[in-house]
């Protein structure tokens, strides 16, 4: 509240000097927030975090599981941090999985085609393992074999 001091003059000024004090103040916050945003690492008005990307090595035996089927081995081909390599799956594998030949990882999904570079299935990184589906909607989750501790 502008206090009236009785002169028409002092109050245009008052209420300025009180106007321009909220502006800075407003503009003070919009710029604190920024930075703050800046600081979390991530854009301002971006609410999707980032896809992670799996930091382990494709290569080494995984293990193919879906609901109501066996789960089967599959052994994963390709150098450390590729992007793409071959897959060799053991048998019994469940739907066609089988005939599963190459994998890349596509911006944030693990893909696994057959020998004639049709998808297979689409997986999601999720935590130590991939989860997603098969390109006839069946769920299914790939993981790292454990070794057993002695």
């Amino acid at each position: 509240m502008i206090p009236k001091s009785g002169n028409r003059f002092s109050d245009k000024i008052m209420l300025k000097q009180n106007v321009i004090i909220a502006t800075v103040r407003v503009t003070a916050g919009v710029l604190i927030i920024l930075l703050l945003a800046g600081c979390a690492g991530g854009s301002f008005g971006n609410s999707a975090p980032a896809a992670p990307t799996p930091d382990t090595t494709m290569a080494g035996r995984w293990i193919l599981t879906a609901p109501g089927a066996p789960s089967c081995g599959v052994n994963f081909g390709g150098a450390p941090g590729a992007r793409t390599g071959k897959v060799s799956p053991e048998g019994g594998c469940p739907a066609n999985f089988y005939l599963s030949r190459s994998w890349a990882l596509e911006q944030d999904a693990l893909v696994i085609n057959d020998d004639e570079n049709n998808p297979l299935a689409q997986l999601k990184f999720a935590g130590a393992r991939f989860e997603g589906q098969s390109t006839a909607g069946t769920p299914v989750t790939l993981a790292r074999q454990t070794v057993p501790a002695n």
